[in-house]
């Protein structure tokens, strides 16, 4: 008999890039064949994102595009989307199973017969039952791995829905993280990137409860111990759980590598305050300043988001000059949507669309400048490039451990391998160019 096709799609952040790679090795284990979302299969699997307006609009695309591929395949959600909105994305077109939070990792037990439904079939829970953790890596998809070590979140943003679609804050074991840590080094996979829903929070014990089995800091140390790994990066962490002990260790890591990044959301503590963030400006800079005290090269990212209810020009500027004035290397730049069930959606004083626009491209702008200035100012250093393996009109692609994007000319031996370079000139497309240090090992 011949064994059936599945694809995948995923939308939104690297924890759903981590889960995706995990239920393909579910599909894998029930004897299916992985093709890429651009190959005819017999089943696509579209892993949802709520985080953005435009999340919802992309989801419709893809299943238009599974759709044309074959239109008899079967189509199933899963996700955050999946979780906040199952009727709406049932009602789509095309659509035949829709999983929310508790129920995706089970996907395969859901999929015996493969007929089109008339309308897709939910299976969701209320999102208190989402209180175990499943953990998950990506492997097999890029040069490096995404290590799931946290699920949900505790906190109450009064912007953000990621509570109602993954719940509470839950961790996985130590013994398991250091488990797929190994896995991932067997597979020779050079760089993992710890990622999680607010992985500051990690060590709260499985079933939710507040207590914390380990620390982050706890949880930075043993990683580093890990064998094969050359290189671990932290993904999003908040400012208020990155603590100084977290930052002097990475400075002096084996593995870890000097690149953050760290959602601020605005540079007005008003702003901040109306968002319920756990923290105001001045602990922000604090961070910064002391991350660049002990790492003057690191590379620091930042989250922020423009045109939240009540932010005024003066709020705006506010945050522009902040982030100006702020020794950072990029801006992750969101522009506010309204969510369905949160408390800002219910606020006063709301944006114009126009307006917010504005103040991205603002934004936008400024983020290309930092980084501008960050690259140069690495001009000249020798770092260490991981490449990719991917042949982009002539050039590979790669990252030093701060974060500097280089490319050279095409050779298909220095993909997945690490090579020590030092950083000549920016070129015309904002990358960077540089020369081997050594010959090529």
């Amino acid at each position: 008999m011949e064994r059936k096709k599945v694809a995948f799609y995923t939308l939104g952040c690297k924890l759903n890039f981590s889960e995706t790679s995990t239920i393909a090795r579910s599909f894998h284990d029930e004897g299916f064949d992985r093709v890429e979302f651009e190959d005819v299969a017999d089943i696509y699997v579209i892993n949802t994102c709520s985080v953005t307006e435009n999340a919802d609009k992309q989801f419709k695309q893809v299943v238009r595009k599974a759709m044309k591929l074959n239109d008899k395949a079967f189509v199933a959600a899963v996700g955050c989307y999946a979780q906040l909105k199952p009727e709406e994305l049932a009602a789509v077109d095309g659509v035949d199973l829709v999983l929310g939070a508790t129920e995706k990792f089970k996907i395969t037990d859901y999929i015996n017969d493969l007929s089109k439904n008339d309308m897709g079939e939910v299976h969701s829970c209320e999102i208190q039952e989402a209180d175990f953790y499943v953990g998950s890596y990506s492997i097999g998809d890029r040069t490096r791995a995404f290590l799931k070590v946290q699920d949900g979140c505790d906190y109450k943003c009064t912007y953000c829905t990621i509570p109602l679609a993954r719940g509470i804050s839950r961790s996985d074991t130590m013994e398991n993280v250091m488990k797929n840590a190994k896995e991932i080094s067997e597979k020779g996979i050079k760089e993992i990137v710890l990622t999680g829903v607010n992985i500051g929070d990690y060590g709260k014990g499985e079933f939710g409860n507040k207590k914390h089995e380990h620390t982050f800091f706890e949880l930075v140390q043993n990683l580093d111990k890990v064998e094969g790994i050359e290189r671990l990066r932290i993904s999003s962490i908040e400012p208020n759980l990155l603590k100084n002990e977290t930052i002097d260790f990475v400075s002096q890591s084996r593995t870890f590598v000097p690149h953050f990044h760290i959602p601020l959301q605005s540079g007005s503590n008003d702003i901040l305050k109306k968002m319920k963030r756990r923290y105001m400006r001045e602990l922000y800079s604090e961070r910064v300043s002391k991350i660049r005290e002990v790492m003057p090269h690191a590379c620091i990212g930042v989250d922020v988001i423009v045109g939240f209810p009540g932010e005024t020009d003066e709020h705006f500027l506010d945050t522009y000059n902040f982030l100006n004035e702020l020794d950072i290397s990029y801006l992750h730049v969101f522009t506010y949507s309204e969510r369905d069930n949160t408390e800002a959606a219910e606020f006063e004083g709301v944006v114009p669309a126009n307006v917010r626009a504005k103040r991205s491209k603002m934004l936008r702008g400024l983020s290309v400048k930092k980084r501008r200035a960050f690259y140069e100012s690495q001009l000249g250093s020798t770092r260490t490039v991981l490449f990719e393996d991917e042949n982009k009109e002539g050039y590979i692609h790669g990252f030093t451990e701060n974060y500097v994007k280089v490319k050279t000319p095409w050779n298909p031996e220095l993909a997945n391998t690490l090579q020590e370079v030092t950083l000549t000139k920016i070129d015309d497309d904002g990358l960077v160019r540089m020369e081997f240090v050594n010959v090529l090992a």
